[in-house]
Parts: C-alpha cells; structure tokens; sequence
C-alpha cells in the first residue's frame, strides 16, 4: 500500500508590482491559510523581437531580472510558513503566459488583482483579469481593490450564487469542495427580481411568490448536499437585480463563488451578466467557476 501523501494543492498568482498585485497576494495567502496550498507567483514579461541590432540578448535578460525582482519583494509579503516560488515566464500574452504556468503546476486556481482604478473595496477589471474571466479553464479568484490593506483577514464562509436561471453553470460541486477542503461555512443565495418599472402590489406579490419557490428550492438543494458543514440558505430580492444585491451583507471574511454564463464555452470561465453584476456590487474576493455541463439551478 502506498505511503505517499497526496501532493499540497497549489495556486497560480499573477504578480506585477502595483497595489492590485499585492491585494492578489493577499488573497492567496487568505486562501492558502485554509487549504494549505503552495504559491507559484508569476510574472510574464514579453519576448523582445529581434531586429538584427546586437545586444537583444542582453536587454531581453534585463527584462527577466527585473521581473524577479519584483517577484522578490512580493514573495517577501508571503509568511515564511507558505511554500512559495517565484516564476518569471516570457511570453507573448501574460494572460496565455499565466494560464500555461498555471496548467503545468496542475493549479487548483489563478490567483489575480483588479486594477488600480474606481473604488476601494470593489472590483475593478483590467485587461488581464477580464481576458481571464472570459476564457481560463480553470477557477480564476480575484481580489478587490484595497484587498491587501485590510487587516486580521481571515476566510470563514463561501457565498455560493446559486443560479435560477438553468442556462448558468452551477458553482456549487466546486464550491463545496473548496469548503469542505478549507473548512468554510457555506452560504447559499440566491437572487430574485422581477426586473419591473412597477413598485406596486401586484409586483411585489408576484416577487413575494417567487421568493418562496426560490427559497423552498434552495432548502432542498441544501438536503441534498452530504456535507458536515454549516449551511445557510438566503433569497435575496428586490424589484431590480442591483437593488437585490444591495440587501446582501458582505463580510471582510468572504469568499463569493459564482459560476460562468451560457455564452462561453464548456470548461472554461465566462463571466455572465449576472455575476459581472455581482462583482461590481460585492466587496468580497470572487471566485469564478469555469463552465461545466451542469446546469442545475434553483428554478429547475
């Protein structure tokens, strides 16, 4: 019978030297206190064409000891008890750079920051967090801005948006996994609007039955879940989806996990119109799930 323990999960992260690399660097190691996951922490640097000038060797090495210094001083805000590496990887796109690095490791996840830019505590994308979200073929968490600066983070539940519409892929098998393996509480939701100019009686009866479909589906998805964990269920509703999302509570220790859209293709992370509105309106880390042939949702 084999000895051998099983190899320590591992987590991808992309690093450039700015504030929103540091909040992906928090959040990794939030996430890499539960799991006991190692840190592969990656910058991509472009390949330097040559033009039949000497000395493109030598400026194409400057450019590779840059990064791992940068890489240095952000390993340097990882405790000492996280297995971490620093990885400089050249390629053309530091989306597809990140990606490779990331399948090679056999990643459960890549780790990323938003953007410098809009407001502290939301999400923010840039150009390599959107081109992520939309085609990585694994789970991408992304962290937001000011991520790093706060203090005493410690993860203790994972929000699940559990879709009612059975075109969006479900999040929750990889949810409760994650879980189960960090230790999280699991929090159920699911949203309910009606999308109505009206605020009258009729709406708000109408919205009132949906609730108790929504919510009578999620205390039978929560049967179903074999799992030790504490489970909480909670609709979360409101005459238009952004005014649902604004009852929801959102605490510092967090963890949202949503699934991808119709639109992208099977295995792969496509961000939805409801979780982009998710992201814009949550202050929490967001995990995006890639899409799988599993559609369940709470209205099917």
């Amino acid at each position: 019978m084999s000895t051998d323990s099983p190899a320590r999960p591992r987590l991808t992260v992309g690093y450039l030297a700015t504030p929103s690399g540091d909040d992906g660097i928090a959040l990794a190691v939030a996430i890499a206190r539960k799991t006991g996951a190692a840190i592969d922490l990656v910058c991509v640097v472009h390949p330097v064409p040559y033009d039949g000038h000497p000395g493109v060797e030598q400026y194409q090495a400057r450019l590779e000891n840059q990064a791992a210094t940068w890489l240095a001083a952000g390993a340097a805000r990882i405790p000492d008890d996280i297995e971490t590496r620093t990885v400089v990887v050249v390629d053309e796109s530091f989306t597809d750079g990140l990606i490779g690095l990331a399948q090679q490791a056999r990643a459960e996840m890549i780790v990323v920051g938003g953007t410098g830019d809009g407001l502290i505590s939301r999400h923010t994308l840039g150009t390599v967090s959107t081109e992520l979200l939309h085609s990585a073929p694994l789970p991408v968490a992304l962290a937001p801005r000011g991520y790093a600066d706060r203090t005493g983070v410690a993860l203790d539940m994972v929000t699940v948006a559990v879709p009612v519409k059975p075109t969006t892929s479900n999040p929750l098998p990889f949810a409760l996994a994650f879980a189960e393996q960090a230790h999280l509480d699991l929090r159920l939701v699911s949203l309910v609007s009606l999308e109505s100019p009206f605020d009258d009686d009729v709406s708000r009866s109408a919205r009132a039955r949906r609730v108790e479909v929504v919510r009578d589906l999620l205390e039978k998805t929560r049967a179903t879940v074999d799992s030790d964990l504490d489970i909480e269920v909670l609709v979360a509703d409101g005459p238009t989806l952004d005014e649902a999302l604004d009852n929801l509570q959102w605490d510092d220790n967090d963890l949202v996990a949503v699934g991808s859209g119709h639109l992208g293709a099977e295995n792969r992370v496509f961000l939805g119109s409801t979780a982009a509105r998710i992201l814009r309106w949550t202050t929490a880390p967001v995990l995006v799930v890639p899409r799988s042939g599993d559609t369940t949702s709470a209205s099917s």
